[in-house]
């Protein structure tokens, strides 16, 4: 919040607090004491239909009053110079819609195992060479910084075009390419610093939430995302060791290959290259989460911040 604050081009900050019980309300009252730049708004009850999250960023920006619109996560941390940056690259690459997955700040082995590990596979679902192609029908966005001019966002009906959605950044990102809006998406480490989930249960829940939507946003099926990322060959190969030990050394071989595979993966995507250790732990993570998520889909329900919400089953 203060590291938003700080920087001149931010001429307000409006954070909606969305019926929290955890104290957040006598923070933001403290904070807003002190920050003239802070407006701390009430959500209301939430309407039938809608997202929690979407419903308070809709409420959000209805009272905004710049010409641009950056939906962020309370607790991110903005680096210096950011806000510049993005508007810079706003101008430079022509873009309406402009959004960064931004460092990713983890503490615990379950965070380095299994965020590196989505990330990179969504940068080969989502490619941002081709999301940035203007002729590309894929669109992609983070949540965790998105950047819009208010007359696009306006354009594309903002967050009531997609209330129901609980990947909505995503689903946001579609809406702009289907109206023509230009956009802007990359890695940057030099934006903004997130911590996603404190707890495992939190990321568990996090990501068996996105990934399903996600997998069909990109035109992927479960099963074929599983075979995808499951080094098949080199298990299989280790399985066989006891029997024949050439199996052995050549599982060996071939697993420190899709190591290093993976550690490029991380390198290009500016997330910690230290994270290939995890390599197997975030392989057998990510496909557990996955079809966790794919369950719950075909169930027709998630649960998402204490709140429980409808969803349409992927086929």
């Amino acid at each position: 919040m203060t590291s938003l604050a700080a920087q001149p081009e931010i001429a307000e900050i409006l954070v909606v607090n969305d019926g929290s019980t955890d104290g957040t309300a006598a923070v933001l009252a403290q904070l807003a004491a002190t920050e003239p730049k802070l407006r701390v708004l009430d959500a209301g009850p939430l309407p039938a239909g809608w997202v929690g999250k979407n419903h308070a960023v809709w409420q959000g920006a209805q009272r905004a009053r710049g010409q641009w619109l950056l939906f962020t996560d309370a607790d991110a941390v903005h680096l210096p110079g950011s806000a510049a940056r993005a508007l810079g690259d706003a101008e430079r690459f022509g873009a309406s819609m402009i959004s960064y997955s931004p460092e990713q700040e983890m503490h615990k082995w379950w965070e380095r195992a299994l965020i590196p590990f989505v990330f990179c596979r969504l940068s080969q679902l989502y490619p941002y060479k081709i999301v940035n192609d203007p002729r590309s029908p894929v669109a992609a966005a983070n949540g965790q910084y998105l950047l819009i001019r208010r007359d696009a966002y306006q354009e594309i009906g903002g967050h009531a075009a997609v209330a129901g959605e609980v990947l909505e950044d995503v689903a946001l990102a579609r809406c702009a390419r289907a109206a023509g809006v230009p956009l802007h998406f990359a890695a940057d480490t030099e934006i903004a610093r997130v911590r996603m989930y404190a707890t495992f249960a939190a990321m568990w829940e996090g990501w068996t939430k996105n990934l399903s939507p996600l997998m069909k946003m990109a035109g992927q099926g479960i099963t074929r995302e599983l075979l995808s990322v499951i080094p098949w060959i080199p298990l299989t190969c280790l399985a066989l060791a006891p029997l024949w030990p050439i199996f052995g050394a050549l599982g060996i071989l071939l697993l420190a290959g899709r190591h290093a595979s993976y550690a490029a993966r991380l390198r290009r995507n500016r997330l910690p290259v230290s994270s290939v250790v995890y390599y197997v732990v975030g392989v057998a993570l990510y496909c557990a989460a996955l079809l966790a998520s794919d369950w719950r889909y075909a169930r027709g329900k998630v649960t998402w911040k204490g709140r429980e919400y409808p969803v349409a089953p992927h086929v």
